[in-house]
């Protein structure tokens, strides 16, 4: 994160919610798909592909390191993508229902 913004919270807030808003503009995964590639850095899309992987393999219930040797990602990320499911925002829960992702399977 950078400590040098001069925004107040209230507009990164407005920045923040500005961005979510043209995501949500997205219709198809391949609009969505040039919108990020547009947006992130190769690095910053790959990263949040591999927190994704994550979750699948996580949702298999897969060990830790079954999920490194798998994906690459590393045990401090999978430990993170693991609280955060558990304890986060309720994102990556609401995507898995959405996308009907089964457990197990």
């Amino acid at each position: 994160m950078k400590s040098h913004r001069s925004l107040t919270p209230r507009q990164e807030a407005l920045t923040e919610r500005s961005l979510i808003t043209a995501l949500m503009t997205m219709r198809t995964p391949e609009e969505c798909r040039a919108f990020l590639k547009d947006l992130c850095t190769p690095a910053e899309l790959q990263a949040m592909a591999d927190r994704w992987a994550v979750v699948e393999a996580l949702q298999q219930d897969l060990p830790y390191r079954e999920i490194h040797r798998l994906t690459g990602v590393s045990l401090t990320t999978i430990g993170r993508v693991a609280r955060y499911m558990a304890d986060g925002n309720g994102g990556y829960a609401l995507a898995i229902d959405r996308l009907g992702s089964p457990r197990n399977g």
